[in-house]
């Protein structure tokens, strides 16, 4: 029997990506050390306001994370920030983990030397709302003596698009033991062990996820998880040109070759069910039926071994292989993609991109990226590192045409598109997306929250 999580410990964020509030603010601050006591008692008073995972609030939603940095100017114990995952001790933008930042540009927040320390992240149904909610919000913070660093804002679509045109946030995973998933049957292709995502519980390996040892008895790490954050602004009107020229050149419909790139249709149907045109039948679903499976998200890889349907480097084979993209398919363990999942909270910042404006392109649009793990080395920086920017990828010379970081060398810049009897080769790729900032939380447990928030600890 799949034992239940404690749903009134563990944040809202891992629950719920909380659609029904479109709205959000990232607000992002520092805390100075010798203000420790004052930003504790900010966190012990902001505990109570916290949206836990057994709670749906349809006015607003809050949800609290902490750098390393941040848990270290708060006054933790350095044997405590040591029992934390080198990956989040290290952070982001740190020189062991520099091939993170996939980008030549430097960053404009998150840089090594520069830390943030804690992550507010308010939802609310209009941007009225939002606004009232986050002014609130840094007026406490102030007089908590925590500085403001940014006051970033997202917004989830109408048509759920993201803004390149695509239907966004298909495939997530399903967290086993929450309670709205308990009827889940065994097997089903997104169904995952808790202990992915939420430390101290048993993950797909069947081994209990590690948590850090916070509170007098090491154990309130348990129910918390990893929260992985990247601002990476989006170039539409590269993206859309780029399309448009390869299209000329290599004699293909441009909204074809943009689906190859991708693995989908704008509508979210994917090219294994629909490899010829953007059929209705198998588009994403906003709101799908209790007990019916999303069409969008209805197939497997292994329908399409040689990638004559979607191609073996698009962007949803490289972030989510499924169950026929790899060569090392095992036996005796669940499909390897299992054991690399990400639950994605992101949403899209900046004004909703006008497609019939090709030429638009000077406002900044992009996605803030926001993924929970409960191994940031296995499952994010895997992903990141093995199948999004490994141009041996399926056997291929060339990174993720969509997000990777296209190589130096002029003649990898390409992306393959299989078919018979030969393949074709778009060359000439450029990156479209680029890091502007970012950094790793933890994200406490409501218990471990309010022991963070007592100075007397």
């Amino acid at each position: 029997m799949t034992k239940q999580l404690n749903v009134t410990n563990i944040q809202g964020i891992v629950a719920s990506g909380y659609m029904h509030l479109p709205w959000s603010a990232y607000l992002i601050f520092d805390i100075d050390p010798a203000t420790a006591r004052d930003a504790a008692q900010w966190v012990e008073t902001i505990s109570g306001k916290i949206t836990t995972a057994q709670s749906r609030d349809e006015k607003q939603s809050l949800n609290i994370a902490f750098t390393h940095s941040g848990l270290q100017h708060l006054g933790i114990d350095r044997t405590v920030l040591n029992s934390f995952s080198l990956p989040f001790v290290d952070g982001m933008s740190s020189e062991r983990r520099a091939w993170l930042l996939d980008d030549p540009r430097p960053l404009e927040w998150g840089n090594q030397g520069e830390p943030v320390d804690v992550l507010l992240m308010a939802f609310a149904p209009t941007e009225a709302g939002l606004e009232a909610t986050a002014a609130g919000l840094k007026r406490d913070a102030a007089a908590g003596r925590l500085s403001l660093r940014h006051d970033l804002r997202g917004h989830v679509h109408e048509d759920r698009r993201e803004h390149f045109g695509f239907f966004d946030g298909i495939a997530q995973p399903i967290i086993e033991g929450l309670p709205n998933r308990l009827d889940t049957p065994p097997g089903h292709r997104d169904l995952v062990k808790s202990g992915e995502f939420v430390l101290g519980y048993k993950n797909e390996y069947g081994n209990q996820s590690d948590a850090p040892q916070l509170g007098p008895d090491g154990e309130l790490g348990k129910d918390g998880t990893y929260l992985v954050f990247r601002q990476t602004s989006q170039d539409v009107r590269g993206f859309w040109n780029a399309v448009a020229t390869a299209a000329r050149r290599y004699s293909l419909e441009e909204e074809k070759l943009a689906a190859k790139m991708i693995g989908r249709w704008k509508n979210g149907a994917p090219l294994v069910r629909a490899p010829e045109s953007d059929n209705a039948k198998f588009a994403a679903h906003r709101d799908t039926p209790d007990g019916t499976e999303d069409p969008s998200n209805n197939f497997g890889f292994k329908e399409d071994p040689e990638g004559l349907r979607c191609p073996l480097g698009a962007h949803i084979r490289r972030a989510n292989p499924r169950n026929g993209s790899l060569h090392t398919e095992e036996t005796s363990l669940p499909a390897p993609s299992v054991r690399h999942r990400l639950l994605r909270r992101g949403r899209s910042y900046g004004p909703k991109h006008d497609f019939r404006v090709r030429s638009s392109g000077a406002i900044e649009r992009g996605l803030y990226f926001i993924a929970l793990c409960a191994d940031l080395e296995r499952q994010f920086e895997f992903v990141q590192q093995t199948w999004i920017n490994n141009p041996a990828f399926n056997e291929l010379d060339e990174v993720d045409p969509l997000v990777g970081a296209q190589p130096s060398n002029p003649a990898k810049k390409t992306f393959t598109i299989q078919a018979g009897p030969t393949r074709q080769r778009v060359h000439d790729m450029r990156s479209f997306v680029h890091l502007n900032g970012g950094a790793y939380f933890f994200v406490p447990s409501i218990d471990a929250l309010k022991w963070l928030g007592n100075p007397d600890r």
